[in-house]
């Protein structure tokens, strides 16, 4: 063993007896990135946190989905862009073979036809890669527990740009149509629409003048008519069928 790994087996055996010791598991994360001076960063910043464990690294998606098979990782922290097998068919792949293994997709543009290819493969959320280290790691910690970490608005903003312009699928890839429109309720509909637009729950009821729960009921349903997995997924979907136009902002027709 090098001197490197046995650093590496130390700092992550600290986390994980910190982690024991505050009564739960840490979270086990595979970092995949072209850039071995990028793993190495991604892998230091990860370090102190007493409740996150890096258990792997790798270089490329193929060799992702290869130690994510091994070491089933709670979250992948994914970079988008890398050879051999990119992030989004590796983040694909990785929905569809290890459903329990979170994928947090991470880009150096935050503005990355790319990146809304990879949220509607499954990704659980997008970090632009000069994200500040506490965001890097709250996000792992939200996406570990099934959340979607892309912000509305931020989300919005990249559909507008990509999603009704033809570019949001890189080449080679289709963009599949929403599924289940046709089985929405006018309500639903309408609930959909504001959640397209960049509303959050809230700001839903209260432009609708009903409760959050009855929001969120709204919005439980929504996702199953279109078998969409959480917001993410809801507002491509909006975009994609027409409901919701480029640049449209809450409450324009």
């Amino acid at each position: 063993m090098s001197e490197t790994d046995a650093v590496d087996g130390a700092v992550r055996g600290t986390a994980e007896d910190a982690a024991r010791d505050a009564g739960e598991r840490a979270v086990r994360v595979l970092i995949a990135d072209d850039q071995p001076l990028v793993r190495r960063g991604l892998a230091l910043i990860l370090g102190p946190a007493p409740d996150i464990t890096v258990v792997a690294e790798a270089e490329n998606g193929e060799q992702a989905l290869v130690l994510a098979g091994k070491h089933r990782p709670d979250v992948v922290v994914m970079d988008i862009r890398m050879p051999v097998l990119d992030g989004v068919a590796a983040t694909e792949r990785l929905v569809r073979d290890l459903p329990e293994c979170r994928v947090l997709a991470l880009s150096t543009f935050d503005m990355d036809e790319y990146v809304v290819a990879a949220l509607r493969a499954g990704a659980y959320g997008f970090l632009p890669k000069d994200s500040s280290p506490e965001e890097l790691v709250a996000a792992i910690r939200t996406v570990r527990t099934g959340e979607a970490v892309v912000a509305p608005r931020l989300l919005t903003r990249l559909i507008r740009a990509y999603v009704r312009t033809g570019r949001a699928a890189p080449q080679g890839r289709e963009r599949p149509a929403a599924e289940g429109t046709a089985a929405l309720t006018p309500r639903e509909v309408e609930v959909w629409r504001l959640l397209a637009t960049g509303l959050d729950n809230t700001e839903i009821a209260q432009t609708l003048e009903i409760s959050v729960s009855t929001v969120k009921n709204y919005i439980t349903s929504i996702f199953d008519k279109l078998a969409v997995r959480d917001r993410a997924q809801a507002v491509i979907a909006a975009y994609e069928s027409g409901l919701v136009a480029a640049g449209q902002q809450a409450g324009q027709d």
